[in-house]
């Protein structure tokens, strides 16, 4: 029989102190009843030699001293089954769909356990987002990990819709779904999330938590966990490939800060826990693939960098964890460009293993890589071209400089429902080049320019059909032979 306690010593923001009673183990369930009647669940933070911290989800109003304590003895578990995909949940797991509660094959540890490093089989096959710079010059794999950096104001949530409902794997009869995580969020993001889910369809592939700006910022510690559990259910178990989209991690990060203040903790950097590192890595690292399994979990986490400073503790120290990251620009947002994604700071480390003759195209790669450097040339130049001006410039470097604004308008731009396949891409790639002298295309192989260079595919259209001698009407008549000279008279 489970015990009630009255021995709570102090209360402080989202978190409530009492003696210690009995065993309790870290991340055990624990009830209050509160004196009207009303019941709050929390969970236990830390648990020393005489005191037990409770960090309660629905805050800590209306709780005092005379508040009774429960420990239950198991720790947080999500109901998990394939009813899980098309549902709503709140940040807690409850449903806010108006659907009934979801019908449990299983029930799961939301702390999950690490995956097994001799157990992990390396990312290698391409996912396909639709987003010509993310596809195409810094390529998502599954199993992967890649942040998205953006700021405040920017459309990053916009760009992790289109990924939710864009994202696929290429090849027939895989299961694919998308678990989207939104932390701190307010009620009309909110609203536009949902309604975007429902106007295009995803949400039947998908499945949605949401804790809003007005809910317990302890929830927030719980809400990407909740995630990650179903995820892991749906890879491993059910062996579907799973995208992760988590938004916004820097949300996540202040409720850290706030638990850790109310904690009396001595703070690191800016004032956020010294373990945060540790603490996202026990997120992040939960991405991945298992050998002998089908299914994957791959990661799409999105951060606001404070005043757009990557060097901030959250951006820094998500960058040491994961595998690249994807910088959204405030310069391109303000030219009116979406989606605003800056290709040079951002990076993807798993690309070449997910491209290539097997997974995408064999000229991958080598376009790819010449598309970098001409636009870093052309970018370049343009600070070159304030000090000096146009006029300035060689013809060579003129070259590049409408380079660089021909690869925003008609490369980074498109429509934020605009699905690219990869070989689209890859052939904007090619027009691109072709404003480029060939001579100047330096990092590709003259096969793939004889291959796939619009010049020469031009030429091969327009060339006159090639008769062969089997086909030929003529094939058996005489060999023509030169008229002889007239003898002079």
């Amino acid at each position: 029989m489970v015990k009630e306690y009255h021995t709570i010593t102090d209360i402080k923001g989202p978190l409530v102190f009492a003696n210690k009673t009995e065993p309790v183990a870290y991340g055990e369930l624990v009830s209050l009843l509160l004196p009207d009647g009303e019941r709050k669940r929390g969970q236990v933070l830390d648990s020393s030699h005489d005191l037990v911290v409770v960090q309660v989800f629905e805050g800590t109003s209306g709780i005092d001293r005379g508040s009774g304590v429960k420990f239950l003895g198991e720790t947080f578990k999500l109901p998990v089954s394939l009813g899980l995909l098309g549902r709503i949940l709140s940040g807690s797991g409850e449903p806010l769909d108006g659907g009934p509660p979801i019908v449990p094959e299983d029930r799961l540890d939301i702390n999950g356990a690490a995956i097994n490093p001799y157990a992990r089989e390396s990312p290698a096959e391409f996912i396909q987002t639709g987003i010509s710079t993310i596809d195409g010059m810094n390529t998502l794999v599954r199993g992967q990990k890649l942040p998205i950096f953006s700021g405040s104001g920017l459309p990053h949530n916009d760009i992790a819709l289109q990924i939710a409902r864009q994202a696929k794997v290429l090849g027939e009869g895989e299961d694919f779904a998308v678990i989207f995580g939104a932390m701190g969020i307010t009620n009309e993001e909110a609203q536009y999330f949902m309604a975007d889910f429902e106007r295009t369809g995803a949400l039947k592939r998908a499945t949605v938590f949401l804790n809003l700006a007005n809910d317990p910022a302890i929830e927030r510690l719980i809400t990407p966990r909740l995630a990650l559990t179903a995820a892991e259910y749906l890879a491993y178990t059910k062996g579907m490939h799973v995208l992760v989209v988590l938004t916004d991690m820097t949300n996540y990060c202040e409720s850290l800060r706030e638990i850790g203040a109310a904690r009396e903790e001595v703070p690191g950097r800016r004032g956020y826990p010294g373990y945060m590192y540790t603490d996202l890595s026990t997120i992040y690292e939960r991405a991945g693939k298992i050998k002998g399994r089908t299914g994957s979990v791959t990661q799409f986490p999105i951060l606001t960098m404070p005043g757009d400073d990557i060097t901030h503790p959250i951006p820094d120290l998500t960058g040491y964890i994961t595998e690249g990251q994807i910088v959204v620009s405030r310069e391109l947002h303000r030219k009116g460009i979406y989606p605003p994604i800056n290709v040079l700071p951002s990076l993807s480390r798993l690309m070449n293993s997910g491209i290539g003759a097997k997974h995408t195209r064999e000229d991958h790669k080598a376009v790819s890589d010449q598309v970098y450097a001409a636009y870093a040339e052309g970018r370049d130049l343009r600070g070159l071209v304030a000090i000096v001006g146009k006029e300035a410039l060689s013809p060579r470097d003129r070259k590049f400089l409408e380079f660089a604004d021909i690869f925003e308008d008609k490369l980074v731009r498109q429509g934020r429902d605009e699905d690219r396949q990869i070989t689209t891409t890859l052939g904007h790639f090619w027009n691109l080049l072709s404003t480029l002298e060939e001579s100047q295309l330096t990092r590709i192989d003259t096969k793939f320019i004889k291959k796939y260079h619009p010049a020469y595919a031009t030429k091969a259209a327009s060339a006159p059909a090639v008769v062969t001698p089997a086909a030929s009407p003529t094939v058996d008549a005489p060999k023509r032979t030169k008229p002889k000279k007239a003898k002079a008279e």
